[in-house]
This record gives C-alpha cells, structure tokens and sequence, in this order.
C-alpha cells in the first residue's frame, strides 16, 4: 500500500439529500447485497424512519479514505483465495480508519460508518441477536439511502474501484462521514 489519503467535504443535509439519497432505491441494494453476504446491524431493514436521522442534523462532513495502491501492488495478478485475504485485510483496516470519524463525535453529531459494519467477526442479526457493539456501531451513507458512488465522484471527483481478474484497482475509497450541527 502507497498511501492513504484523507478526503473531506463539508455539505448541506437537506441539499445533500435532494441530489443523492434516496432511500428506498438505495436499501433495495442493500437488501440483496445482504442476502449474498449476510446480514448486519448497519444495514436496513430498520424499525426507524431514516429520515428522522437526516431530519435531525444541519450538516454532513463526508469523510472518505483513499488507499492508493504501489506499482507491486498493481503489476501483481492475485489467485482468488490470495485476493479475498487482501482485500480481507483492507477492511479490517476500515475500523481503525472508522476511529478517526469517532474521535469527532461529540452529543451533537453522529458518526457515520465506511460501509458495512465489521466490528464483529459475524454479525449477531444472521442469528437473530441484538447487537453486541450497539455503543460503536454507526449506520453509513449506504445504508441510510445514500448513492456513494456518486457522492464520491461528484465531491471528490474520483470513481468507486473494484478488483477484478486478481487485480486490485488503482484505488480504494472508503466513505463515512459525520452528521453535525443537531437541530
């Protein structure tokens, strides 16, 4: 790994959500994103409405993570099991990336995750239990209907990156952020 790289943009929540949430598209994807992975606390179906979330915070630091990746890193083709341990690897990096959206939090904010919440080794919704970590776990932009990748595209002027063919992208980005300013 080259480098990390912090990105942050300040926005409206009430301009944020008329140009990139929409709720019921987005958990739809979530929906059958979990039913291929299993299911997890962070991510709908919720017995709230999100927009009490968004209807409670004036303002959005979209914080995202970029990690940039070396030229060994990018010439080298991964076996299958060799390309789930690294990007294995990436998210577990996630929860220590999630400490520094954490350490801004105060009684008037919320944290947002960088995705699908990996605190646990699996998650106790699959089993029907509540959440083990209900202090630490944050909902993410993905999950409350937001579109990240057009977030990060239109904010940061970057696009969402995948491994494919045992190669990793160019990039990675991971995108939290903090809602701030409670109304």
């Amino acid at each position: 790994m080259s480098e990390i790289k912090k990105l942050t943009a300040d926005v409206d929540v009430k301009e944020y959500c008329e140009s990139y949430v929409n709720f019921d598209e987005v958990s739809k994807l979530c929906i059958e994103e979990q039913e291929m992975l299993g299911y997890n606390w962070n991510y709908p179906p919720f017995d709230f409405d999100v927009n009490d979330i968004w209807d409670s915070y004036n303002k959005l630091k979209i914080i995202a993570f970029k990690i940039d990746f070396g030229p060994d890193e990018l010439e080298h083709t991964f076996s299958d099991r060799e390309l789930e341990y690294v990007l294995k690897r990436f998210e577990r990096l996630k929860g220590r990336l999630m400490n520094e959206i954490y350490m801004l939090e105060d009684e008037n904010s919320l944290g947002l995750f960088l995705g699908k919440c990996n605190l646990c080794m699996r998650c106790t919704r699959e089993v029907g239990i509540p959440c083990k970590m209900p202090v630490k776990m944050r909902y993410s932009l993905e999950s409350l209907g937001a579109y990240v990748d057009k977030t990060v595209e239109d904010i940061f002027g970057y696009k969402i990156l995948y491994a494919h063919d045992g190669r990793l992208p160019e990039y990675l980005i991971f995108v939290g952020g903090l809602l701030y300013d409670k109304k």
